[in-house]
């Protein structure tokens, strides 16, 4: 373990986030804060601490000119980016609070939010959100500015209530002095809205302190250094990135550099080379999808010599973590780290020195073959709830088959049907507007319930064995885990999505969308004409479709057996709706579109 700098911050010493922020620059002014691309000069460029202080002082004086009250809502739909942070520094810094939205988000969803918050202002990315907006502008009656950051300059702005603006044109040329300010670290940070699969959002309403304590206890676990460069492209306003990719980052010193786009990714690595990835287990699914399938199309005896690294590798792993005794194979590890690791992790940059998933489950097949290849790569769980992060395993003590141990403050244990209960001080201040959510979330002793089914081994690891509501119950009372058997099928490179379907039904049927970059070979290997879209439900198709995704279920009871399947090549996407911000599928929502096919499915 390297030890960590002088520059490094403490919650004690930080008190607030704003406070964090102007001890970060007192401490390294001129340290390459943040580096985003440019349009304009197709360049990348660095901002310093200084600059950012400067940013953000000029939002400040435009807020300010609001007369807002303490405790006000300031709502932004932001892509990633210094703009993010500067908006959200200039909010925290005048004891106002945040209410971060994602920028692909339903209009709808967006209207709903900014009323159910009452937030005063709303700070826009562009006037493609403008326009998705202004039709349901007299319904925002708490607004009092729109401030859009990238006015195109040709869509009128004009308004009678005056309340629409170019930030170019609202915002001030020149900074001033950051505002001083001694806050209460119990306030009101922001108010998180979370991505539901069913209903409605809920606003978690967390504190500096949520944030702070959280936001420490991950940056020591993960040991965060001022030399380490993150990559990031997970939403800002999904608090696992907020938590772990700019505050943590922060308190260490580290330079983040923001992503173009996740479509630009893989050329984004390249060019930016990080020691620091944060993501949702998605990401790293697309990329172990296309190794496996490049393996494929590689001879017998490459397919061998990689199978032999991923083998060797894992067994080097387990002697790390003293798990197994160090044997003769490993001799081959230098010869097979160079032909095949290495090739890899280039592909990635060649500099990652820790890897993080966290949101949803990495299922254990994808966490295993880059550990065996040379990655240092920990899984987490946590909630919005707890500011986000509750466990995570480390690089000297890692689990891939469990979601770590609990962060430093934390506590958890097991209630009634083994149900994951968290005592933190990253537990939310409550629900905004929620008292019926908030009873139903907290214990009569005040701990979290996190609605989550676990086991916790001796040694303090936590298992999440499924969700106490997403149990599926056959007719004939057979009880089935629809996640797990869903992340088995989407393992298979073939299949982009999968949701099992059988709540009181006497068999398991799915909606399967196939994997769009493998269609036309699917289409052909079948003699059917790729460019028709119904061919997905010929018959033989189907059958074949069937027996493959039995083949992805082998090591699951007889009963969970797919019987009938509806295949898609339309995928469920935040756009179309089906899929939450954080890229979880809404089952209700899927359920009700495919009402007509999953009825067919049980004629």
């Amino acid at each position: 373990m390297r030890e960590t700098t002088n520059h490094s911050i403490s919650a004690k010493t930080a008190h607030t986030l704003d406070g964090l922020f102007r001890e970060r620059i007192r401490l390294t002014p001129d340290a390459i804060a943040y580096r985003s691309f440019d349009k304009t000069t197709q360049q990348w460029l660095d901002h310093s601490w200084q600059d950012m202080a400067d940013y953000v002082s000029r939002w400040q004086t435009a807020l300010k000119k609001l007369k807002l009250s303490e405790g006000d809502r300031v709502a932004l739909i932001l892509k990633n980016s210094p703009d993010w942070i500067a908006v959200d520094q200039a909010i925290l810094g005048l004891g106002l609070a945040g209410v971060p939205l994602y920028t692909d988000d339903r209009p709808d969803n967006m209207a709903y939010i900014l009323n159910d918050s009452s937030s005063k202002v709303l700070v826009l990315q562009d006037t493609s959100h403008w326009k998705q907006l202004a039709p349901l502008k007299a319904e925002l009656k708490h607004i009092k500015q729109f401030v859009i950051l990238d006015w195109d300059g040709t869509s009128p702005l004009a308004d009678a209530d005056k309340r629409v603006v170019a930030a170019s044109q609202w915002l001030p040329k020149q900074s001033t002095p950051l505002a001083e300010r001694k806050g209460d670290a119990e306030k009101l940070a922001s108010i998180v809205y979370t991505s539901g699969t069913t209903g409605r959002s809920k606003g978690v309403m967390l504190s500096h302190h949520n944030f702070l304590s959280i936001s420490e206890a991950a940056y020591t676990s993960l040991e965060i250094y001022s030399d380490h460069t993150f990559l990031s492209f997970l939403p800002l306003s999904h608090s696992f990135e907020r938590t772990c990719g700019y505050y943590a980052p922060m308190m260490g010193g580290a330079t983040i550099v923001y992503a173009r786009s996740v479509q630009q990714l893989a050329d984004d690595i390249q060019t930016i080379k990080p020691t620091v990835i944060i993501s949702v287990p998605r990401i790293f699914e697309r990329i172990y999808d296309r190794i496996q399938a490049q393996l494929q199309q590689q001879s017998i005896a490459k397919r061998t010599i990689f199978n032999l690294a991923v083998s060797i590798g894992w067994k080097r792993f387990l002697i790390s973590q003293k798990r197994a005794k160090y044997g003769p194979s490993q001799l081959l590890w230098p010869i097979l780290n160079k032909l095949v690791a290495q090739q890899v992790q280039q592909k990635l940059g060649g500099r990652i020195q820790l890897a993080v998933s966290g949101g949803a489950a990495l299922p254990f097949p994808i966490a295993q073959l880059f550990i065996s290849l040379g990655f240092n790569l920990v899984q987490g769980y946590g909630m919005t709830e707890c500011s986000p992060v509750v466990s995570a395993n480390i690089a000297q003590y890692n689990d891939p088959l469990s979601v770590g141990k609990p962060l430093p403050g934390v506590k958890v244990r097991l209630g009634a049907h083994d149900e994951l209960e968290i005592s933190s001080p990253g537990i939310m201040l409550g629900y905004w507007n929620n008292e019926q959510a908030n009873h139903d979330i907290l214990t009569q002793d005040g701990w979290l319930r996190s609605g989550d089914k676990a086991r916790i081994t001796d040694e303090g690891y936590i298992h999440i064995t499924g969700r106490i509501k997403d149990i599926l119950v056959l007719s004939n009372g057979e009880k089935i885990p629809p996640g797990d058997m869903e992340q088995a099928i989407t393992l298979n490179p073939l299949f982009e999505q999968a949701l099992i379907i059988g709540e009181a039904k006497p068999y398991l049927s799915a909606l399967i969308v196939i994997n769009p970059e493998h269609w036309e070979k699917l289409a052909k290997a079948h003699h059917l004409d790729p460019a028709d879209k119904k061919q997905i439900n010929d018959s033989k198709l189907n059958k074949a479709l069937i027996k493959t995704i039995r083949e992805c279920l082998h090591d699951f009871p007889g009963y969970a057996k797919v019987r009938r399947i509806t295949p898609l090549l339309e995928p469920w996407t935040v756009e179309n709706g089906l899929l939450t911000p954080t890229l979880k599928i809404k089952r209700p929502r899927v359920i009700t579109q495919y009402e007509q096919s999953i009825n067919s499915m049980y004629g």
